[in-house]
Formats: structure tokens, sequence, C-alpha cells
């Protein structure tokens, strides 16, 4: 008889978008993604961070005073995007933390990503967001939730045997 306690595959592709949080070296924010075909295949992941050759220990890390990290920082969808590598997007879905920016609703529009998969909306009232799910409504991209009966998933990296 098959194991009954296996994980579904909203909440292992969210692991996923946490887990590439986890990359982030951002000290305020860490937000994941993940990019996923209807076939249940991986086709990208992404974290928030600098983009190539600008280095995280040059470029600035704080929120406020004239030179923020606002003006440099990749957000994890965007990121995955470009990590696809061009891949056809057309029809995937994009699993990730926190509610997209307006920004990165129209890379998610434009690339064809038809479902977001969220797990909180934190800045739910701000005009970015406000902007952000329009265009997503607008655009028919289907906005989901996440919510799973379990509250965490444990990893263990000690022998399973």
């Amino acid at each position: 008889m098959k194991r009954g306690d296996y994980i579904s595959w909203d909440e292992y592709f969210m692991g996923v978008a946490l887990l590439a949080a986890k990359r982030s070296k951002d000290p305020n924010t860490q937000v994941g993604a993940c990019i996923v075909d209807s076939n249940n295949i991986i086709l990208s992941t992404g974290y928030n961070g600098f983009p190539y050759g600008c280095s995280d220990d040059v470029y600035p890390w704080n929120r406020d005073g004239e030179d923020t990290k606002y003006n440099y920082v990749v957000h994890a969808e965007l990121n995955a995007i470009l990590n696809a590598s061009g891949k056809d997007l057309r029809g995937a879905r994009l699993y990730v933390d926190l509610f997209p920016c307006n920004e990165c609703a129209k890379a998610i529009i434009q690339s064809g990503i038809s479902e977001v998969v969220y797990l909180y909306d934190k800045y739910a009232d701000s005009p970015q967001t406000v902007a952000s799910k329009k265009m997503l409504t607008s655009a028919g991209v289907k906005l989901t939730r996440f919510s799973a009966p379990n509250s965490k998933i444990v990893l263990d990296f000690t022998a399973n045997g």
C-alpha cells in the first residue's frame, strides 16, 4: 500500500518557492518564485536579488535614504521568468510567497503565465498591488491564495533509513 502522507503538488511547488527565497541575501524581505508547466514540471525558479555582475557586497540593502535596494533589486518573479531562458511559459503557473507587484505583473502577463499562486498579500492596499491585481485580472490571469492543511514541511538532511 502506498504512503498516504505525501504532500500535494501545490505544497511541493510553494515549498520550492520558499526554499528559493532562502537564497536571497536581502536582510528584510526574502521572496522566492517557482514556475511550473501544465504537466507539473518545474520550468524555472528565482528569488529577489541583484542582477548578475552587481555584487551584493557593493550595492545597498537599505530601504531608506538616497540610494536604496529598490533601484537595483530584481524581484523573484522577474528572476524566475528571466531564468527560464526563453522557455515557453504560456499556460504556466507561478508560485510565489509574496503577491506580485505591478512591475512583475506586467512581466507575468507578457510571458503568458496563466495563474499566480501566492502565499500572502502583505501590501494588499498599496497602489502597486492594487494596480497589479487590476492588470492580472484584466488579462485573465487566475489569482489563487495558497492554503495547505499543514503549516510547515520539515526538510531533514540526515540519512533516510
